[in-house]
């Protein structure tokens, strides 16, 4: 089931600090913050399936995607002035989604990650507190596998001709409370 974004949520353009991403067949990648290995490689193959032409790289917990995005540690970072989604999980070892999601909305580069909550509770305080801390979309996952299959092929064919914004800067560096 899908929750769009409520009213309440949007901001004036000018306020948001986007500005044009560059043509449409740009290809932006797609960043999958999922613990469970099935649930990626579903949602991998689907999203190619849906004409997703841009990288698909998973982290396997919050504070992966988090490095990943902040450019720290040893391992993979992001790169400046590429786009990217980010595919969401509530429910990750390490740093829980919200806590990611609040961290990715408090920094000035950061911030304009779209974020789109893929998980599995479809409970409303959820649903709630995911919009209140900034994300763009809450997509709860089919619990029956053909519903869940073509879950992930309709959210391909969004990010196929979706546009984003790159992230041109570097981030703040340091999140809060660190």
């Amino acid at each position: 089931m899908i929750h769009p974004r409520p009213a309440w949520s949007n901001a004036p353009i000018e306020e948001t600090g986007l500005r044009d991403p560059g043509p449409m067949d740009e290809k932006v990648g797609i960043l999958v913050a999922e613990d469970d290995e099935g649930h990626f490689a579903l949602i991998q193959r689907n999203l190619q399936r849906a004409g997703v032409k841009g990288p698909i790289l998973r982290f396997s917990d919050g504070q992966e995607i988090l490095d990943f995005l902040f450019a720290r540690g040893e391992g993979r970072r992001r790169r400046n002035g590429e786009t990217y989604v980010l595919l969401l999980d509530i429910r990750m070892p390490k740093v829980d989604g919200l806590d990611v999601l609040r961290r990715l909305r408090a920094d000035a580069v950061l911030r304009r990650v779209p974020v789109i909550i893929l998980t599995t509770t479809d409970d409303p305080v959820e649903v709630e507190h995911s919009y209140r801390a900034g994300c763009g979309l809450y997509i709860a996952k089919p619990v029956q596998y053909d519903r869940f299959v073509e879950t992930i092929r309709r959210i391909g064919m969004f990010l196929s001709i979706v546009r984003v914004p790159r992230l041109d800067g570097e981030p703040a560096g340091r999140e809060p409370g660190e």
